[in-house]
């Protein structure tokens, strides 16, 4: 695994240039709100809200280069809107924005708000199972383009925006739902890791935070399947996007990707799949794997 240093042209072509630039935005675009300047991960699960001007130049400029930019993240939808504000985008009277959001499951055009695309599972069984085995965490559906319901209020900010409801577990799995959440801030990302091969999740898949955070998502629906599907819409091919991200879940995405690139917080098991390896996000990484390109 290499870090990206003097690369100016993807492996084995003269002139590529990426059509489609996929952005995470926790830890790629925004950086945590008690990561230090440089050099530690300091992740307390809580991102800003603030990007850089130098994120913030490089996405626009990849934008104005005829680049289609897609948000694609684990947050719901109505809270990646406003990131697509923090950029400027879309230009005035320009085609609307594609987002992939809730890792994968839901694919949006903006503005306004119009959900395009939904995947959903029955997910009363396995939450059913990681309650018999930890009773106290706390569990989230999402209410889709209005917020959370939620059995326990979560920690402040980590759910982001919109009009959070407490209801029971009960009521939040009687229907299909595009993701569930578990948490448990008393617990860490390796007891979250070892819970979901105990339980083994069978018809669900599952990915573990920088944090004791759970995302249970239907079988095969991933950031990737998202962008897969806007690819189809925009008639463009896997090949033709550059994909930048940190996390667990966004392991697909890299791989899919033409070209996918990890940031330098990123865990070693996503530095060790993809195609290469940006600065850390407090060290703006994601300006300087788009200022290659664009």
């Amino acid at each position: 695994m290499s870090t990206t240093e003097s690369t100016t042209a993807r492996p084995g072509e003269a002139a590529w240039q990426p059509k489609l630039v996929a952005l995470d935005i926790d830890g790629t675009l925004l950086r945590w709100m008690d990561s230090p300047a440089t050099g530690s991960e300091g992740v307390s699960g809580v991102p800003g809200e603030e990007l850089s001007d130098k994120v913030r130049d490089a996405v626009r400029r990849a934008y104005e280069a005829g680049a289609h930019v897609v948000l694609s993240s684990g947050r719901s939808a109505h809270s990646m809107t406003g990131i697509a504000d923090l950029l400027g985008l879309p230009a005035e009277d320009a085609e609307r924005l594609w987002v992939v959001a809730s890792n994968g499951a839901v694919v949006l055009r903006y503005p306004p708000l119009d959900v395009v695309h939904e995947e959903t599972f029955e997910a009363r069984t396995a939450v059913e199972k990681i309650l018999e085995r930890r009773p106290n965490v706390l569990v989230a559906v999402e209410n889709r383009g209005i917020g959370y319901r939620m059995n326990r209020p979560f920690p402040a900010g980590e759910l982001g925006g919109g009009e959070n409801v407490i209801a029971t577990v009960e009521e939040m799995v009687a229907e299909p739902v595009s993701r569930v959440i578990i948490r448990d801030p008393d617990a860490t990302p390796e007891d979250f890791l070892e819970l979901g091969r105990e339980l083994g999740l069978h018809g669900i898949d599952y990915v573990v935070g920088y944090t004791a955070w759970l995302d249970l998502t239907p079988v095969g629906v991933s950031k990737a399947s998202g962008l897969a599907y806007v690819c189809d819409e925009l008639d463009l091919e896997p090949a033709d996007v550059l994909a930048i991200g940190d996390g667990r879940n966004d392991i697909e995405m890299l791989e899919w990707a033409g070209r996918g690139v990890a940031m330098g917080n990123a865990p070693d098991e996503v530095q060790a799949i993809a195609d290469a390896v940006t600065a850390h996000v407090a060290d703006d990484g994601a300006a300087l794997e788009l200022s290659r390109w664009f």
